[in-house]
């Protein structure tokens, strides 16, 4: 797997998976973009506030993730699709990405409801059979981390209906992503900071 193509650091911090050969597809084709992910990953601590501070429109964890990678010129993105049958235009609405720089397309997905990883996926899917995805990556948590909320007080805000590794792989496997290499980083308790 190429998975090996990581630095060391980022293998043991994270739970990672890996579809069609997204770390030399992204490492090779796209040495900005993955040394941004390598950096993001690399700066990330899941630090105690993020979890007992109440969350609002956007979670701490992603706000920290978007803010490095915007600051690297990577931007939340909209698409225009249409598709045209005998001169019949008819929109087909994606939703935004996250974090889209040079073709590569990444989702933050802390504390979802679980179905936001099918529209994650089929985004992926479509917008890589259009040729204007690469790679997609997703970053979200490891099932593992439930034992941490549940001794904070915060399990109930995590349920296990939500968005964690446990419900993604799943549909991963079914084929969710279709074509779209695809790399997933799942944030694991090595990463919790209790201090911070």
């Amino acid at each position: 797997m190429s998975t090996e193509l990581l630095p060391a650091g980022i293998r043991d911090k994270y739970e990672i998976h890996e579809r069609k050969h997204a770390c030399a597809i992204l490492r090779h084709d796209f040495p900005n973009e993955w040394r941004d992910i390598i950096d993001v990953l690399t700066a990330f601590e899941l630090r105690k506030s993020y979890i007992t501070t109440p969350g609002g429109r956007k979670s701490q964890v992603s706000e920290f993730i978007d803010g490095f990678l915007y600051d690297r010129e990577w931007e939340e993105k909209h698409f225009g699709i249409k598709i045209v049958a005998d001169g019949l235009e008819m929109d087909s609405p994606t939703h935004d990405i996250d974090c889209y720089r040079n073709r590569i397309a990444l989702e933050i997905e802390w504390n979802n409801k679980d179905p936001f990883y099918d529209r994650d996926l089929n985004n992926f899917r479509l917008l890589h059979d259009l040729n204007v995805v690469s790679v997609g990556v997703i970053i979200t948590r490891c099932t593992e981390l439930q034992s941490i909320f549940k001794s904070l007080g915060r399990g109930a805000s995590y349920g296990t209906s939500t968005t964690h590794l446990g419900k993604l792989l799943p549909k991963v496997n079914g084929g969710g992503s279709g074509g779209c290499p695809l790399l997933i980083f799942g944030i694991s308790p090595s990463l919790y900071n209790p201090n911070a």
